[in-house]
């Protein structure tokens, strides 16, 4: 009878297949960079002239409608959204932003058009050791298309990805916060976000 290290090929070849199978079933560790914002924004609006941005902070009437409208008070005081133009022409917004994982935070960029709507969603920097297929063009897709009119929620109009129940519904809402953000505080007739 053959032997591999003192075990009969039989049953090593039954160890190693479980083991392949065992080790195949769990998930591979997801945590990566995958962009910078100098990296998105250029990915985002490759033809525009420039990229600007405007920060807009959330205190007083503003804080009050974005709360109203997301159900919740922002993490964050201020944010910032970048503005791409060509001449005198808008061609379109970014919010990069986070949202709580199951355990860490998920950096995330979306990109928006002149008016409101999300034409691309991408995850800058997953922490998570598992669940990274948020992080699939097919998860992010769904994006695309919503609106501020939208609810943009998780298991509704967002289907989440098995293994990734807690991200799939941070970026549902943290696309909805930019989708709000964008339409009350630049969008909105009157706002009054500071240029940068």
């Amino acid at each position: 009878m053959s032997m591999v290290r003192g075990m009969p090929v039989k049953h090593f070849s039954l160890a190693l297949a479980v083991w392949l199978w065992v080790g195949a079933s769990l998930p591979a560790e997801a945590a990566g960079t995958y962009f910078t914002t100098p990296q998105i924004l250029k990915e985002f609006f490759p033809k525009s002239e420039r990229v600007s941005y405007r920060k807009v902070k959330l205190a007083g009437a503003e804080l009050a409608a974005v709360q109203g409208r997301l159900g919740y008070k922002p993490a964050k005081p201020e944010y910032v959204i970048f503005v791409a133009s060509t001449g005198e022409r808008v061609d379109g917004y970014a919010v990069i932003d986070e949202e709580l994982g199951q355990h860490e935070q998920i950096t995330f960029a979306v990109k928006l058009s002149p008016t409101g709507v999300v034409e691309r969603h991408e995850v800058m920097v997953y922490r998570e050791k598992y669940g990274g297929e948020i992080t699939d063009a097919r998860f992010r897709r769904q994006f695309q298309g919503k609106t501020a009119k939208d609810a943009v929620r998780a298991g509704e109009d967002i289907d989440v990805v098995t293994g990734a129940t807690i991200s799939s519904r941070s970026m549902a809402i943290g696309v909805r916060r930019a989708l709000v953000l964008l339409d009350e505080l630049i969008l909105k007739p009157g706002a009054s976000a500071q240029k940068g």
